[in-house]
């Protein structure tokens, strides 16, 4: 696949992501309290929103206190599978294409508007960086 084909690809997975994260997000907060503030929104993707999508927790969430948070998943399932073979590491951004889409899209529905990539060191852990924009 050409590079251009690829980041055509990478973005409609993207795109994707965010509908699928927009969809979720509504009706998972259906019946929650409104949340305090963007770290409590944080605390609830990384908990009940992955947990609800991934069937775990995320295993750890870092902020700087300035709009980015690190999230991170040591054992990411979309990628568990592939992390067996190194010739899979060039598909892995196609998984994490629509990850960083679905975090991007709840954050959007919750008033959160947001950048969001993802980085793989070893596979199956990597992490997604979110940086809040803000308005």
């Amino acid at each position: 696949m050409r590079a251009e084909e690829n980041g055509r690809c990478i973005t409609k997975l993207e795109n994707m992501g965010f509908r699928v994260g927009q969809g979720l997000i509504e009706r998972f907060t259906k019946d929650t309290a409104r949340f305090k503030d963007e770290l409590d929104i944080m605390k609830f993707i990384c908990k009940d929103f992955w947990t609800t999508v991934f069937k775990k927790q995320i295993d750890n969430l870092r902020t700087n206190h300035q709009g980015i948070y690190v999230l991170q998943d040591n054992k990411f399932r979309l990628l568990t599978q592939m992390s067996a073979g190194k010739q899979y590491l060039e598909h892995a951004s196609k998984y994490l294409a629509f990850t960083c889409g679905l975090i991007r899209g709840g954050l959007s529905n919750l008033g959160i508007k947001s950048i969001v990539t993802a980085e793989v060191s070893s596979m199956p852990a990597c992490k997604f960086q979110v940086m809040i924009q803000k308005l």
